[in-house]
């Protein structure tokens, strides 16, 4: 355990998002998401809402600040999306800015090129976001 670390980030995790480099995008996915179909590098946080686990990611990653730095799947036509996720996911990140909604095949196509996919425990259709990384400060 350490200290000022949330306990929801995994070792497999913290480790992940340190090997991240500026441009990189890390896919937090629901628990429906087909995660292995799309990418070899694929981390589970069953039982944990993706919005809890994005709070606790929020304080160690800097999302892009010169390009849309979230990304969630659009619904499909017909089906409709609950706006309480992306809401969800907004306060969890800290974020207000644009988030690009992708297709649901361009999204897929997206996760195969991200860095890695976590599947999280997240039930709610479309519970699907992408991040990208950024920058981090000097301190």
């Amino acid at each position: 355990m350490l200290k000022g670390i949330s306990p929801l980030v995994s070792p497999d995790l913290l480790k992940t998002l340190a090997e991240m480099g500026h441009g990189d995008e890390i896919v937090f996915s629901d628990a429906h998401f087909p995660a292995h179909s799309f990418n070899v590098k694929v981390l589970r946080a069953d039982g944990i809402a993706a919005d809890r686990l994005l709070a606790a990611v929020a304080p160690l990653f800097e999302l892009d600040s010169y390009a849309t730095p979230v990304v969630m799947m659009a619904p499909v036509a017909g089906d409709s999306l609950d706006p309480k996720v992306e809401e969800a996911y907004r306060a969890a990140l800290g974020y207000a800015g644009k988030i690009e909604q992708l297709e649901r095949y361009a999204f897929y196509d997206r996760a195969k090129a991200a860095f890695a996919v976590v599947v999280t425990g997240e039930t709610r259709k479309y519970g699907n976001v992408i991040l990208k990384k950024g920058v981090t400060p000097v301190a």
